[in-house]
């Protein structure tokens, strides 16, 4: 009788050895593949939330303080002190009784920029019915990258220097520009993130002015 052969191929240890390390391949290619669609997810996320990375630029100027609202809806807005362009310390109690727009902004982000003539124009619009735009910059450049940018645009209201503190106090400035809306008491009532059209700014700053 004659011996009984098996007919599947014998694989080899080498063999083995080969198609094990191509799977590992095969597994870090998959890897890395989804680790870059997250990456492209994220990037297309803020990209079509007409935004910037943000996050704080500068660590100078004086201090800041905050109080523990981190900028929620409904709540008091942090107090901070920031240095203007002329390096002048400004509160932010120098805006009480104002309805107020704090736009975190940086001259480096396009739909920042975008918004600059926009914020000019509200300001000329509805200054002498108590708004205060207050610009606060995250370029690492402080004021010496703002000044030149604030002088070509005409910017007319106030811009200050802002720093790791302050955007923490406001929860963590993520993306930018991150702008919020501040009724007469200092209470935040809306945030906006991203590029924002003067419209909706007008929208939400009119019932504000109104009330004295």
């Amino acid at each position: 009788m004659s011996p009984i052969t098996s007919s599947r191929p014998t694989i080899r240890s080498s063999d083995s050895r080969a198609i094990r390390s191509g799977g590992r391949r095969r597994a870090l290619r998959g890897a890395a593949r989804l680790l870059a669609s997250g990456a492209l997810a994220a990037l297309l996320a803020t990209l079509l939330a007409g935004g910037c990375g943000g996050g704080a630029k500068t660590g100078g100027g004086p201090a800041a303080t905050a109080g523990g609202s981190r900028g929620e809806i409904g709540k008091p807005a942090p107090s901070f002190t920031l240095p203007d362009l002329d390096g002048k310390s400004v509160a932010s109690s120098a805006f009480q009784g104002k309805v107020v727009i704090l736009d975190f902004w940086a001259t480096w982000c396009p739909p920042c920029k975008e918004e600059i003539p926009h914020l000019v124009n509200l300001q000329a619009k509805y200054r002498d019915r108590g708004l205060a735009i207050v610009g606060l910059s995250l370029d690492a450049g402080g004021a010496n990258d703002v000044k030149p940018f604030a002088d070509e645009h005409e910017v007319n209201y106030t811009m200050l220097i802002a720093n790791d503190d302050v955007s923490k106090a406001f929860g963590g400035i993520t993306m930018i520009p991150t702008t919020f809306v501040l009724d007469r008491s200092g209470v935040v009532v809306k945030r906006f993130i991203g590029y924002t059209p003067p419209e909706a700014f007008e929208e939400t700053i009119q019932p504000l002015l109104g009330a004295s």
